[in-house]
């Protein structure tokens, strides 16, 4: 396959890398060459089996609008852009396009927002918290893994009120810690991301799997198919 990454930084970097061992071609555009979305033209787009965003929320949106508008299969690991995404999704609905978006693209992480369900499920009475932990440059906060995990506790549990804690060090590629305490005792969850690499390789494996499919998925919905 061929695919088009946007987004020069480190993770963009990465995805590129991966996609090479898994024996794509790639051509890497960066945000200096595609300044709202000048360089994404539909015969452009055409070239490429499927896009990998990983740029900003500030370009995201219209990076998506070119490529959706194109009928382009993208996978959008860029978040603080979710409330633009009943727009996205009507229209990838309307030109047949494939969009496939997540706040983490980490097996782990997935495995982490199942253990959170069934912990908020198991502990109705504890309250919950989360700190998430991100790089200096991180420009969302919080994260949208911490925003998704919140997700997943109040859909659990409709009565919790989770608070979020976000701390921005260093080059730290994500931690994230859920606490459920009551007055006897606490337990938390953990993950912790050594590097950037499984963000890539989910992103690459999630390219791998929209090339050619029409429609909208969030990444947790179709974690499972990818083995």
């Amino acid at each position: 396959m061929l695919f088009l990454v946007l987004g020069r930084g480190k993770t963009g970097g990465l995805v590129a890398e991966v996609a090479h061992e898994r024996g794509h071609g790639v051509r890497v555009v960066g945000e200096e060459e595609n300044r709202n979305a000048s360089a994404l033209t539909g015969p452009f787009l055409a070239t490429f089996d499927a896009v990998i965003d990983f740029t900003t929320p500030e370009a995201v949106i219209h990076n998506l609008r070119a490529c959706l508008a194109n009928g382009a299969h993208v996978v959008v690991g860029t978040t603080g852009w979710y409330e633009h995404l009943e727009d996205m999704r009507n229209l990838a609905e309307r030109k047949g396009s494939g969009l496939l978006y997540g706040s983490n693209f980490s097996v782990g992480v997935q495995a982490l927002l199942r253990m959170t369900k069934e912990l908020a499920l198991t502990l109705p009475h504890y309250t919950f918290s989360i700190t998430e932990t991100h790089h200096a440059d991180k420009k969302d906060a919080p994260s949208g893994t911490a925003l998704s995990i919140r997700r997943v506790l109040e859909a659990a549990n409709p009565a919790l009120k989770v608070e979020i804690a976000s701390k921005r060090e260093g080059d730290a590629s994500g931690i994230h810690v859920i606490e459920a305490r009551s007055a006897n005792d606490r337990i938390e969850l953990k993950h912790e991301a050594f590097s950037r690499r499984g963000f890539a390789e989910g992103a690459v494996r999630a390219a791998e799997w929209i090339a050619g499919r029409i429609g909208v998925w969030e990444f947790s919905e179709i974690a499972s198919e990818l083995g």
